[in-house]
């Protein structure tokens, strides 16, 4: 399996403590060896940053954890390779375009059977079953509304029945966004959590750091992490119920579809 790392906030903000925690669980504190990714959108654009090797020997991944880059969604992956080879193009996470805003998805777990799902208009490039799942999926949703929809509900209510096909052939974790949202699924197992003032103290499990919150931010910042497992050992994670999506948008949790 893979784990997956996500930011919605509020206001620009570096993700450069909860991603150093992560790094560590590709191939020190945990066996996800297999490549890593990180997107970050900056307005429509996305600036993403990929590597094949392990996270926790990679140069790239130190360049990110030091470049402090601001950004109001995020979205990074460690791989733990189930299917595909080890390579680039199989590096999470992927992402194409739709109604002139790139999309981005990265997933976590296996799909049965899933190319065997026709694809209308998006191809992956690699070999993974999550690719083509994403593949899948845009292409749906292309297909239903060609134009971005004027309410974001009938949106939401689609990609939730997606998201219940899919999750039918097998485990679904994933993080989506359009630049506009971050959506998490929960198939199994994801956590999150929001820190808005007063802020305190966070201390990494996979790593001798702590942050003072407090001190980095301002009193009017929000800022929601999600993480497939908590990154922190002194805060309180909300774990997601099996089937459940939920939407955030400026660090807050906006909607949450049920199964």
């Amino acid at each position: 399996m893979c784990e997956l790392l996500g930011m919605s906030a509020n206001v620009p903000t570096d993700i450069c403590f909860s991603f150093t925690g992560l790094m560590q669980r590709g191939g020190k504190t945990g066996p996800h060896r297999d490549g890593w990714g990180i997107a970050f959108y900056q307005g429509r654009g996305c600036r993403a940053f990929h590597d094949p090797n392990p996270s926790a020997e990679s140069e790239i991944a130190l360049l990110v954890q030091r470049y402090a880059i601001k950004s109001r969604i995020v979205i990074s992956h460690i791989r733990r390779a189930n299917r595909g080879r080890i390579c680039l193009e199989n590096t999470h996470p992927f992402s194409r375009e739709l109604w002139g805003r790139n999309w981005v998805f990265a997933h976590n777990g296996q799909l049965r059977g899933v190319k065997r799902l026709p694809l209308t208009y998006y191809r992956p490039i690699g070999t993974t079953d999550s690719e083509h799942a994403f593949c899948w999926l845009l292409g749906c949703i292309r297909d239903r509304f060609p134009r971005p929809p004027q309410g974001s509900n009938s949106l939401w209510r689609y990609l939730h029945e997606l998201t219940e096909q899919l999750n039918q052939r097998g485990v679904f974790n994933f993080l989506l966004s359009d630049s506009c949202h971050l959506y998490a699924h929960c198939s199994t197992q994801l956590s999150w959590l929001t820190r808005k003032a007063p802020f305190g103290k966070a201390c990494l499990m996979d790593a001798d750091m702590t942050v003072d919150f407090q001190v980095e931010t301002t009193p009017n910042d929000i800022v929601t992490v999600i993480a497939t497992q908590p990154l922190t050992d002194n805060e309180s994670w909300t774990l997601m119920r099996p089937g459940a999506l939920a939407i955030f948008n400026s660090g807050q949790r906006v909607a949450e579809l049920c199964g």
